[in-house]
């Protein structure tokens, strides 16, 4: 099997659901008799639909999985992810504390600060893992080009995140990873 990274990053906005929590939903939210999450003004506030397989996938393979979002309402991203049953166990580092949600080894970094920053000066300190050795998923090209720069493998997200993205991506890191 090809080589598989030590952790799997993901922004959150466009690249696992379809809106920005900041703007586009209103919490709080909820779920409904028919196991649809709601706003609070009943729109349905969904992941694209592969996310939970990519997760799923990824818990197979035992790779951890982390957020790295910046974002202005971290309760409410975490809140979306519960609710929609982000798959496996979410572990949060708030605070310097693990508070774990579900079952998805995940770790989420929330922050106003460019996902460069969030990468370089919290992520690799926290997890000990090295930047060669992780996948960075984002629909935004200049946080590509930016996390690209730290030698973290970078895949840039169209059209939400897929079972096809993900198998690319991890080819992409193989290939990296086995050099030239």
């Amino acid at each position: 099997m090809a080589r598989l990274p030590e952790l799997a990053v993901f922004d959150l906005d466009f690249t696992l659901w379809p809106f920005w929590v900041d703007t586009h939903v209103d919490p709080p939210f909820h779920k409904s008799r028919d196991g649809t999450v709601r706003d609070r003004r009943g729109h349905p506030v969904r992941l694209y639909p592969e996310v939970p397989q990519v997760l799923e996938r990824l818990r197979g393979f035992e790779v951890p999985v982390a957020a790295a979002s910046r974002s202005q309402r971290p309760v409410s991203d975490r809140k979306v992810m519960k609710l929609n049953k982000g798959q496996g166990r979410i572990l949060i580092l708030e605070k310097q504390q693990p508070v774990y949600i579900n079952s998805l080894a995940a770790l989420a970094l929330h922050s106003s600060d460019p996902i460069y920053y969030i990468m370089q000066d919290r992520l690799q300190q926290k997890t000990r893992i090295f930047f060669s050795q992780m996948i960075f998923f984002d629909d935004e090209k200049r946080n590509i080009i930016d996390v690209n720069k730290l030698g973290v493998t970078c895949i840039h997200v169209q059209n939400g995140m897929s079972l096809q993205t993900l198998t690319e991506g991890l080819e992409v890191f193989a290939k990296a990873q086995a050099g030239p």
